[in-house]
């Protein structure tokens, strides 16, 4: 993508800043958030971005012009409380207010997350775009599942009513030396913290934030009336035990794993990726190659 207009949301999320690079090195990108951390919006002007301070849940979206080619949506509410009010300002009438002020664009995408399944009983069944939705849960987040469900249906209803294309991808489980569950676990083992996992067995399809950046065009293309709804993950199916293993050899560390309290780890979440496959093609980054290069980067010198 080359050329166009395009306003990121989140912009300094652990996704939302490579997205923001990414996608200014030959785009005009207006990047928001609320830009509590001065650092984090000092960190994204270098990227050559045009930064506001905007919090969607206000609704007040004067400070943004509405000619924007394109709308990447990845802000969320991710409080730690029970306030399912606060939840629904971002996610539900946020996402609502943002869709109106940009429903002249080409395209808009709303990123969702595998949050919004209703767990299945067996956990090594991949889930399908048209699953049951429900009772999901992340730890520390209660309102993350209601709050995504609703703004899946407020992005739903707002590409019907503005005719305005758009793409709903939920998210597995991203990484990348930016941040995620895989280098939280890389920082406790190479800081010799006690690391606690979820279920034995857990699985995932981790992506890495290159493939999320070069993925995030293709996704935009296949953006509809009614909404494309699409499982966004990597290829290879894998979970803690496999990468701290893996990390375990490349720095030669010893990992210690312990099973999580019930509750406070992250449910196996398996994709059925036939979709995503048929818009994007494969990922460039298997697992092994994306965990090597998070060793490399964040901990140059500790490859044995």
């Amino acid at each position: 993508m080359k050329g166009a207009k395009i306003l990121v949301t989140g912009a300094a999320g652990f996704i939302g800043f490579p997205m923001v690079e990414h996608l200014a090195s030959s785009n005009e990108v207006w990047a928001i958030a609320r830009f509590s951390d001065p650092a984090s919006r000092e960190r994204v002007v270098a990227t050559g971005a045009t930064t506001r301070s905007v919090d969607i849940s206000s609704g007040n979206l004067a400070d943004l012009p509405d000619d924007f080619d394109y709308l990447v949506h990845l802000a969320t509410y991710r409080g730690d409380s029970t306030d399912f009010d606060a939840a629904f300002r971002t996610d539900a009438e946020g996402t609502a207010m943002l869709l109106r002020h940009c429903c002249n664009a080409r395209a808009a995408l709303v990123m969702s997350a595998g949050a919004v399944y209703r767990p299945h009983e067996d956990p090594s069944q991949p889930y399908v775009e048209d699953d049951q939705l429900g009772e999901g849960s992340v730890p520390g987040t209660p309102t993350y599942c209601i709050g995504k469900i609703a703004q899946e249906a407020v992005a739903r209803s707002c590409a019907r009513l503005y005719d305005l294309p758009v793409v709903i991808p939920r998210m597995n489980s991203a990484y990348g030396p930016n941040g995620g569950l895989v280098v939280r676990h890389l920082d406790a083992i190479m800081n010799d913290r006690p690391l606690s996992i979820g279920v034995p067995g857990t699985k995932f399809n981790p992506i890495h934030h290159h493939d999320i950046n070069i993925q995030t065009e293709r996704m935009l293309a296949a953006a509809s009336v009614p909404a494309t709804i699409v499982n966004w993950g990597g290829d290879d199916i894998v979970g803690p035990e496999d990468w701290c293993a893996y990390f375990a050899e490349l720095t030669g560390k010893d990992v210690e794993l312990t099973a999580a309290a019930a509750g406070v780890s992250y449910p196996s979440a398996i994709y059925d990726l036939t979709k995503r496959r048929s818009i994007t093609g494969p990922c460039e980054i298997g697992w092994r190659d994306g965990m090597r290069d998070l060793v490399e980067t964040l901990y140059p010198g500790a490859l044995q």
